[in-house]
């Protein structure tokens, strides 16, 4: 199964009920709820960090009830190289196989979680919408909120019964190189990673300190309250705004793309815009792939 071209970004905002903000997340009470329920939800644990190798102890230590690990290094990406970046977009088949394995069913909601505030799990939530499911949402707060929500967690490992999802692409919009480029000369792409890495004062990864010309500095930690929710619909919609994310008056809206170091921490940009009703396209080969082709302009 081969991927399909990327789909372009689309101009404007989505309409009013696939921009919900309940299409997207779900708080920790929503979702105990709807486990106890005769639908519940396939539950995805996504913790994962840069560096970091032991979500899967994390996960067997203690998880949502019924959670299944899955590792987003192996499950959620292909095999990195510097043409393509650290995370490429997985093959199809392979996202199918994994996702078949974690339980997932065409028939049933996906809700996904980390404890980092939804930076990780994002990624699963935009690969699972991406390949054509439309019912995935974000644990709001992820396991610090289900546990500050007094609900109790479960050790050991899951072995659920296989899924039958069938991977489509293109249910979200995504960018490659190029297009980034032109979307940062005619609409807006917003660098999701720290700014220190944008104005390119450290680079701890990749070849290269900067950023796309052109791109606008939008960290991603900035999508999240002191306790790792997202920031309520209001303060969410000042920021993009004032990122010129968001139409202003009687202007159209403009296309929006989304980058950051790999294409993980970009996805929960994507979902924060989603909550606000805007489609905006992701960058998956990110920094990470730009940095490593010297014929192309890096901005300081």
């Amino acid at each position: 199964m081969s991927a399909p071209a990327p789909r372009s970004p689309r101009t404007g905002t989505t309409g009013s009920d696939a921009g919900r903000r309940d299409r997207v997340l779900v708080a920790a009470p929503d979702l105990a709820v709807a486990l106890a329920g005769d639908r519940p939800p396939v539950v995805l644990d996504v913790r994962w960090a840069l560096g970091v190798t032991d979500g899967r102890e994390q996960h067997r230590a203690g998880h949502v009830p019924g959670a299944v690990y899955v590792d987003l290094e192996t499950e959620l990406a292909a095999p990195p190289s510097a043409a393509a970046g650290r995370h490429p977009l997985p093959d199809p088949a392979d996202l199918q196989t994994a996702a078949r394995r974690w339980g997932v069913r065409a028939d049933r909601p996906v809700v996904v979680y980390d404890a980092v505030g939804g930076t990780s799990a994002a990624r699963a939530w935009w690969l699972l919408r991406w390949a054509g499911h439309d019912d995935v949402r974000i644990l709001d707060g992820g396991l610090a909120a289900w546990r500050a929500a007094g609900h109790a967690l479960e050790e050991g490992d899951v072995r659920p019964e296989p899924g039958d999802v069938v991977v489509m692409p293109g249910g979200m919009p995504v960018l490659e190189a190029g297009g980034a480029a032109d979307l940062a000369a005619s609409g807006v792409l917003l660098d999701a990673r720290a700014g220190e890495r944008y104005r390119g004062e450290v680079e701890p990864v990749d070849p290269r300190a900067g950023h796309v010309p052109g791109a606008v500095s939008a960290p991603t930690t900035d999508n999240l309250a002191a306790d790792g929710t997202f920031l309520e619909e209001a303060a969410l919609r000042a920021r993009f705004a004032a990122l010129g994310a968001l139409p202003g008056g009687d202007d159209a809206p403009p296309a929006v793309g989304v980058y950051c170091g790999s294409g993980v921490t970009a996805a929960h940009e994507v979902a924060a815009l989603a909550t606000l009703g805007v489609e905006a396209a992701l960058y998956a080969g990110s920094w990470s792939q730009w940095s490593n082709d010297p014929a192309r302009p890096v901005a300081t």
